[in-house]
């Protein structure tokens, strides 16, 4: 059986990628200087594409309004601690508590995540469906690979806005909009 094309699973899948970076990094202090931009590139580029793709349909087809705005939030939350891991030395005596801020943040979203909006997903929408939005994610995640925390363009705070359900937000500035986000 190939590779699963199918959103869902892509996206756990980099959940349990993202855990194991984690926990090298935990268990390996030597391999956070190579692992930190590695692990913040990557959960930049999928939450982009997350928001992006997936929680527009999840909230439109799969009638998730609620916890799509959730997730958003703790997007926005685990991409702050993000930017303070990335300016944080590696060797730096409080790099293991910015360490231990962002995992227990990505922990709690991830399994949120995984216990309501992804499996609403999965009953909802068509097996075609999700195999479609795999595409979409995995081309949206390509496209934002190699971004840091912090680098989100107007585009990408207009996603964020409308997923979190602030009105109005299509003829905000980038700055109102950074206003409006909590």
């Amino acid at each position: 059986m190939g590779e699963s094309q199918d959103v869902v699973d892509l996206i756990e899948q980099d959940h349990r990628e993202v855990e194991r970076i984690f926990e090298t990094m935990k268990e390996q202090p030597r391999q956070r200087r190579l692992l930190l931009p590695i692990v913040t590139s990557l959960l930049v580029a999928h939450s982009r594409a997350e928001e992006a793709e997936v929680y527009p349909v999840a909230r439109d087809e799969a009638g998730e309004t609620d916890e799509v705005a959730h997730s958003q939030e703790e997007h926005r939350e685990a991409e702050e601690l993000l930017a303070r891991l990335a300016q944080t030395d590696p060797d730096a005596p409080d790099f293991e508590s910015v360490l231990q801020e962002v995992v227990d943040s990505v922990t709690h979203h991830v399994e949120e995540e995984e216990s309501t909006v992804l499996p609403g997903m999965r009953e909802r929408l068509s097996d075609e469906r999700r195999r479609e939005l795999g595409a979409a994610f995995l081309a949206a995640r390509a496209e934002h690979l190699g971004e840091q925390p912090g680098e989100e363009t107007r585009e990408d705070m207009l996603k964020q806005a409308q997923n979190m359900g602030i009105s109005g937000a299509s003829s905000m500035s980038k700055g109102q909009l950074e206003d409006r986000l909590p």
